[in-house]
């Protein structure tokens, strides 16, 4: 059997202050958005890979403090820090250097959810 990974979903309190923060603030274009069973749902995500499905709903399943996070590449850590900063996104952890090619940072959705922005350097 081969499986891929599609989407994740985040049952969220307030889908605008989501949609605001995963598409205004780190730019993760909106696929689609549509009500099934009277919820509101946006699924965000760049074509040909796994996206982020955030339903609005106050019967949460998946609680922040579960210990997932959302982790994303990106190519300068620097710039991610003073682009959330000014932003007004506090940083909740980090920046962290495991190894000499990778660093990382945490910052927190409007939920609480953890979202990691790593940089890797490939040194060869």
């Amino acid at each position: 059997m081969k499986v891929n990974l599609n989407w994740i979903t985040l049952r969220v309190r307030d889908l605008e202050a989501s949609l605001n923060f995963y598409h205004s603030i780190l730019g993760l274009p909106i696929d689609r958005r549509f009500e099934s069973r009277g919820r509101q749902i946006a699924m965000l995500g760049t074509e040909g890979q796994p996206k982020i499905e955030l339903i609005q709903g106050s019967d949460q399943i998946l609680k922040p403090e579960c210990g997932v996070s959302i982790g994303f590449e990106v190519e300068s850590l620097d710039e991610a820090i003073e682009t959330l900063t000014n932003q007004g996104i506090l940083i909740a952890r980090g920046p962290i250097t495991p190894n000499p090619r990778l660093r990382y940072f945490y910052v927190l959705d409007p939920d609480g959810f953890e979202v990691q922005l790593a940089e890797h350097s490939y040194i060869s």
